[in-house]
């Protein structure tokens, strides 16, 4: 069951989602001595990590990650991490240690056992996983028809790579096993459309159909939805 914060602005929704970030981290800062928090990119999160980055944290004791990324270059306009780096990663908040998807082997698949290790080597189960969703109910990289969906929906790693059907760029991705390996899962929608594949996935089906429902259908982590239109 999930657990929906509604608003009419996107930047409200956005500031509001970053508040509700930093308290989580800094309960884990008292209680654990650690923060770890894996972020989806895109256009969608951008506010949410400018606000984030203005929060007052002990930023040297938390942890950012990555829920996905295209294999780029960390300098690309389409990576996720130049994102991170441009938006959450300023300021006091630029004390964080990142821990990056994108490694430098040749493609997603030889560097995914190196990703693997990394991620592995985190202090699990992770704070926070801040998930994104397509307009085709896709989560993460977790693409519905990518011949790698099974796979992340059923492996026991952390990590895989992906070819996205249609989208551009190998990618690496938390797989679902991951995602739900987490003390919360937030969930960011914006818009009339992605309102309508998120009321469809919440009504139940096949998470092949829409994976989103990975996170919506499922009551092992706690899911808060921050709406917007």
């Amino acid at each position: 069951m999930s657990i929906e914060h509604l608003f009419i602005d996107g930047a409200l929704a956005a500031t509001d989602m970053a508040r509700r970030i930093g308290v989580i981290l800094g309960d884990a800062i008292a209680a654990r001595g650690v923060a770890t928090i894996a972020l989806s990119g895109g256009r969608s999160p951008k506010a949410v990590l400018e606000a984030l980055s203005g929060t007052a944290l002990d930023w040297d004791k938390v942890i950012v990650t990555l829920v996905d990324e295209r294999w780029v270059a960390p300098d690309h306009a389409d990576s996720n991490e130049r994102l991170m780096r441009e938006t959450l990663l300023q300021g006091k908040a630029a004390k964080a240690r990142f821990v990056p998807m994108k490694n430098d082997a040749a493609d997603a698949y030889a560097g995914q056992a190196a990703c693997e290790a990394a991620f592995a080597a985190l202090p699990w189960p992770l704070d926070i996983v801040l998930l994104g969703m397509g307009e085709d109910g896709h989560t993460a990289s977790l693409f519905p028809e990518a011949k790698e969906l099974a796979e992340g929906l059923s492996t026991e790693a952390l990590t895989l790579a992906v070819t996205p059907p249609a989208a551009p760029h190998q990618r690496m991705s938390m797989s679902a096993g991951a995602i739900l390996k987490s003390r919360h899962v937030f969930l960011q929608i914006g818009g009339a459309a992605k309102k309508a594949v998120y009321d469809r996935a919440l009504a139940g089906g096949a998470v092949e159909e829409l994976p989103i429902r990975v996170a919506l259908c499922q009551h092992a982590v706690s899911v808060e939805v921050w709406i917007s239109e």
